[in-house]
């Protein structure tokens, strides 16, 4: 691994185009439950001053009705994109009256499924499409998995570095073909490795009890109301969270655009048992989109995804077929409670140096034992990670936490200097260097650092989540919006509901009809 990167680098140096690695596409999009004063699930509709979920490009909802969801415009810099996240948090507060943004991946205090309101997206077919297809998350998987909250990163390299790099690495074919080819590397490396930022930054190790619902568990108790695992990193990735039975059996293949695009496609016609005994509709009344073993693709729960903007009618199948991956979406990012925007710049700084070091090292496809492997790693580091003696499995044996992490920063760093080198400054050194005392201190991390703060502050899980999410919606509006930029999410709000009301007005056709042909295609 070391010797590819540092060739690729070395190359990338000597030609002067390594300052196209610092030319990067950032955009952030982060989910939030609104709960009450209290601290409880809002009951509430979306405020309709934030405009219309269906249409709105920046302020939506995710499964349900209260679970917010910001999405940053594609930003050259980091620190553009968090300070473009801070405005669209401030911008919300402004409209949340006394609700509060709940600021932590595990949710609140819900007391049963039935508090939990399936987000609504006005009467147009495709709206009643996105209700329907939430509608088939609950019957498949229970509402409360679909309370937890997370950070997308998205992450891409400029379109003039392909061709350099494609003649840098002697690789013949199309440039579309190689750059959907190199991002597939970067996706097989990040799950490699990804068990890393887990470590890091898995900030979850603690939940409300009301989340399990009775259901038989092993976690520890902190009080009356707090579940917890003494030594987990992120309870959101692990079996408690995003996790089901039906796609455990799939084996969605990332070795190639190809086998990716036809796994997942066979995903999504291939009929499921359980889902046929549902049935589509019940009553009249749908409860699913069909039934196969995914609805549609964004139904598949995985930790990173290659990514197309795709066109109006199209799947996003479709487009990375026939146009080949632009971006790619890291999905295991836990918001972190003890940062306002739960991601600060150092986090962000060395996501960028990982995710580039992931692009240009070894390029080996992930064989089924490889696989095995790194879903024995993933499952240890959320459950396990700072347990003292941990190992991880690798081919020659077992190697502990800190061993491994410290081998694979080191890669990273070659990275981060280079990047350095090219802006001037220490930013990126300084964001890797900062994580080695995590791996010689676990009690560095920011999962041992919320559960310190949890059980220092003598409330549950529930009560420092509220109040922490407060202390960050001060923080935050201390720093004005401005009036250029209020003026904007206005007529965003505007525009998006005035878009809704004309596709509603455009509809000529009955759901069932338009169902029918949206899955026919």
């Amino acid at each position: 691994m070391q010797a590819t990167l540092e060739k690729h680098l070395d190359l990338l140096v000597a030609t002067g185009d390594a300052k196209l690695l610092t030319q990067l596409g950032h955009g952030i999009e982060k989910e939030g439950l609104r709960v009450d004063s209290q601290g409880r699930l809002a009951q509430t509709d979306h405020p309709r001053a934030l405009g219309s979920t269906l249409t709105h490009p920046q302020i939506t909802t995710d499964y349900s009705e209260a679970l917010l969801e910001f999405i940053t415009p594609v930003c050259a810099t980091p620190a553009e994109t968090l300070a473009y996240l801070a405005d669209l948090h401030r911008y919300t507060y402004k409209h949340l009256g006394d609700e509060e943004l709940w600021n932590a991946s595990m949710p609140c205090n819900i007391p049963s499924e039935e508090a939990i309101r399936i987000a609504e997206y006005g009467g147009s077919n495709v709206g009643i499409m996105k209700h329907i297809y939430r509608v088939g998350l609950q019957h498949r998987y229970g509402k409360m998995m679909q309370t937890i909250a997370g950070i997308h990163y998205n992450f891409s390299l400029p379109e003039n570095f392909w061709p350099v790099y494609q003649q840098l690495t002697k690789t013949s074919g199309s440039i579309d073909a190689f750059r959907s080819a190199g991002y597939f590397n970067l996706i097989r490396n990040f799950r490699r490795y990804s068990w890393l930022l887990l470590y890091l930054f898995g900030a979850s190790p603690a939940l409300s009890s009301s989340f399990m619902q009775g259901r038989p568990n092993q976690l520890e108790k902190i009080g009356d109301h707090t579940l917890f695992m003494p030594w987990a990193t992120s309870l959101r990735m692990s079996d408690l969270g995003y996790s089901n039975k039906a796609q455990s059996a799939l084996n969605i293949c990332y070795n190639h655009l190809d086998t990716y695009t036809a796994s997942l496609s066979d995903a999504i016609r291939r009929p499921h048992p359980a889902y046929e005994q549902l049935g589509v509709k019940q009553n009249g009344q749908y409860n699913q989109l069909n039934t196969n073993l995914l609805q549609i693709e964004n139904e598949y729960y995985s930790d990173v995804r290659p990514k197309r903007v795709t066109r109006s009618g199209e799947k996003p199948i479709q487009a990375l077929r026939e146009r080949g991956v632009e971006y790619i979406e890291v999905r295991s990012t836990d918001i972190d409670p003890l940062k306002p925007l739960g991601i600060d710049l150092e986090q962000s700084l060395f996501m960028d140096s990982f995710l580039i070091t992931c692009l240009i090292c070894s390029n080996e496809p992930i064989t089924d034992a490889e696989c095995e492997q790194i879903a024995i790693n993933h499952q240890l580091v959320v459950t396990r990670g700072r347990e003292p003696g941990l190992k991880l499995a690798c081919n020659n044996g077992g190697q502990s936490v800190a061993e491994r992490g410290s081998d694979m920063l080191d890669q990273v760093r070659l990275t981060a200097q280079v990047m350095d080198s090219i802006k001037g400054g220490d930013s990126y050194t300084k964001a890797v260097d900062a994580q080695y005392a995590k791996l010689e201190d676990p009690d560095q991390t920011p999962s041992a650092q919320v559960l310190n703060a949890i059980r220092e502050s003598g409330a549950g899980y529930n009560e420092w989540a509220l109040q922490q999410s407060r202390a960050h919606r001060e923080a935050l509006c201390a720093t004005p919006l401005s009036a250029e930029r209020e003026q904007l999410f206005n007529k965003m709000a505007a525009d998006s509901l005035a878009e809704q009301q004309a596709i509603e007005a455009a509809d000529s056709q009955s759901f069932d009809d338009f169902l029918a042909h949206y899955m026919a295609s």
